[in-house]
């Protein structure tokens, strides 16, 4: 199950890199429109929420320590903030729905907090791939005596 995990893990950091190709394909679409950014609106809201739920999950199957499936759900925690500083950067618009100053730099919130995501995933894709194929090291020592453990 730890190799499952590392998997849907390396899915997710995969899902959040075509993130920002798919913002790209929206910024330089001509005409741009609401459509434009239908990609990037569907890997953000439906694609690595639902990857970050699943290898949660795969996490938790896998019996990994309890911080590492707290980290497994942070990516979908950070969707969620992308989806506040929209909304929020929104009210800030003038009377006829354009931006204004104040929006713009709330919305810039949108890329920082995006590549937060990214790095989001990218921890967890290292953590998880350490607990599905851990490196050996030297072997815990005897307290009484000093000696190595014998392995069981």
């Amino acid at each position: 199950m730890r190799k499952v995990y590392a998997a849907i893990a390396g899915l997710l950091l995969t899902a959040a890199a075509v993130q920002m190709y798919f913002a790209a394909v929206g910024a330089f679409d001509k005409p741009r429109d609401d459509s434009s950014f239908v990609l990037h609106s569907m890997n953000g809201m439906m694609v690595i929420p639902v990857l970050s739920l699943v290898a949660a999950a795969a996490a938790a199957a896998a019996k990994a320590p309890g911080r590492q499936i707290g980290l497994t759900v942070l990516p979908l925690g950070l969707v969620v903030v992308q989806v506040l500083i929209v909304e929020v950067g929104g009210l800030f618009d003038d009377s006829t729905g354009n931006t204004t100053p104040l929006s713009l730099a709330i919305l810039g919130l949108h890329a920082v907090n995006g590549m937060a995501v990214i790095g989001a995933c990218e921890l967890v894709f290292r953590r998880a791939r350490q607990f599905a194929w851990p490196k050996p090291g030297p072997r815990p020592q005897d307290a009484s005596e000093g000696r190595p453990v014998p392995a069981s």
